[in-house]
């Protein structure tokens, strides 16, 4: 098991560029969707943070992952929590948990996973406000053999 904390990530909707490229003759026009320098900037960071907590190669294999999401502290937190002592927490703007990890994952591919296609079972919660903001990722290896007896469960046993 491996746990990372990261800093707050890029949005999905800044994670991804699109460029309309003009033919020289044609009437055709063509869309090219890639990764922003933004992105390739937090996968990097990410794998920094990865390598100093220890990881040398990706988890082959089955894994599950847990993640959350802590929104950036306002700076008129104390004043929010004062006039609304439960639910202050939902008034901080916080990114969609599944925008997020679209971008997680992605950050993860090729670093501390081998590819998100082994991706078995996905926690995702959204936690309290910090200053800066962050994401703690925990990444669980799964046995094959666990899997299957639970898919054989689900399917009526074996």
């Amino acid at each position: 098991m491996i746990t990372l904390t990261l800093p707050y990530p890029v949005s999905a909707n800044r994670y991804w560029q699109t460029r309309v490229i003009k033919p020289k003759g044609g009437k055709f026009h063509q869309a090219m969707t890639y990764v922003s320098a933004e992105a390739k900037a937090f996968k990097e960071h990410v794998q920094k943070l990865a390598m100093s907590a220890g990881v040398r190669a990706p988890i082959t294999g089955r894994v599950a992952i847990a993640y959350t999401l802590h929104p950036h502290c306002p700076q008129d937190a104390h004043r929010r929590a004062k006039r609304d002592p439960v639910g202050w927490e939902d008034t901080v703007q916080c990114m969609d948990l599944d925008n997020a990890q679209k971008v997680l994952l992605d950050s993860l591919k090729g670093v501390v996973i081998e590819d998100d296609k082994w991706v078995r079972k996905i926690s995702a919660e959204r936690g309290t406000p910090v200053d800066g903001g962050k994401l703690v990722v925990t990444i669980t290896p799964l046995a094959p053999a666990m899997a299957e007896q639970q898919q054989g469960d689900l399917l009526g046993g074996h």
